[in-house]
């Protein structure tokens, strides 16, 4: 077993103490920095409503969002592979994933967390009751859909039912 040296620097216990808080409230910030928050690029049509409650849903969770107006959504959705019979009013990408429609924040966080090989998610159509077709225009109607996650080849799959 080999001594331990005496420091040339006489320090005591209490001072010893102090320095090391100090050093664990300095490194404090890099352990218990939050996680960045998920950016969300969408692409919708300018005089779309529906599509700025659902980017306001995603901000009011969490999401950081980026929208991109264009004459022709279905442009964006036929660039990264998404069926027509999946279509909506916008589409977005977040994390290389995909995000057609009215997708609640939720399944998009769960996507996330769960990295499935897929195109993404979508809800097809504009379901009244989905995340920005829920505002007191709808008169809190509230239909059943599902969010679907999609997959190369035009399959797909349940991945959350809203009922």
């Amino acid at each position: 077993m080999i001594p331990f040296a005496r420091s040339p620097f006489p320090v005591d216990r209490q001072q010893r103490r102090r320095c090391l808080g100090a050093l664990g409230l300095l490194a404090m910030p890099l352990w218990a920095a939050p996680p960045e928050a998920p950016r969300v690029e969408v692409w919708k049509s300018p005089t779309c409503g529906c599509c700025g409650d659902w980017i306001r849903h995603l901000a009011s969770n969490g999401f950081v969002t980026q929208v991109h107006e264009v004459a022709d959504p279905a442009a964006v959705r036929e660039r990264w592979g998404i069926a027509p019979r999946f279509g909506s009013c916008h589409t977005a990408v977040v994390a290389g994933y995909a995000i057609e429609g009215h997708v609640p924040a939720r399944e998009i966080r769960r996507l996330l967390k769960e990295r499935p090989t897929a195109i993404g998610l979508a809800v097809p159509g504009m379901p009244i009751g989905s995340p920005g077709m829920d505002g007191p225009a709808y008169g809190g109607r509230k239909d059943a859909f599902d969010v679907l996650l999609l997959a190369q080849g035009g399959r797909s799959s349940v991945y959350q039912s809203y009922r």
